[in-house]
């Protein structure tokens, strides 16, 4: 079985066993998270969700992705400005799609 879910404003593609890094959750690590907003499965579309699927996922860990830099100048002008930033995440892990 396969589905799109939407989480945090994206789409992911996932399967049973899958793993997903999502934007931060507030849920506890190896706590159950149930995903409703699937936007399709095996095929079949909703408008624009399918009221009667839903994802249930485990929380794994939350974390911080690499750090990015951001550096911006202007030429002959001597202006540089270099900032970092870290992404957190939340790492889930599909235990099961669940079709009433």
């Amino acid at each position: 079985m396969k589905a799109i879910v939407e989480v945090g404003g994206k789409q992911y593609f996932v399967r049973k066993d899958s793993v997903l890094y999502v934007e931060k959750m507030d849920a506890k690590e190896n706590s159950v998270v149930e995903l409703d907003k699937v936007l399709m499965c095996n095929g079949i579309s909703g408008r624009p969700y399918l009221p009667n699927v839903k994802v249930k996922a485990r929380v794994k860990k939350h974390g911080k992705q690499r750090k990015i830099t951001i550096f911006k100048y202007k030429p002959k002008k001597k202006y540089r400005r270099k900032q970092g930033h870290r992404q957190p995440y939340t790492m889930l892990v599909v235990e099961e799609i669940e079709v009433k």
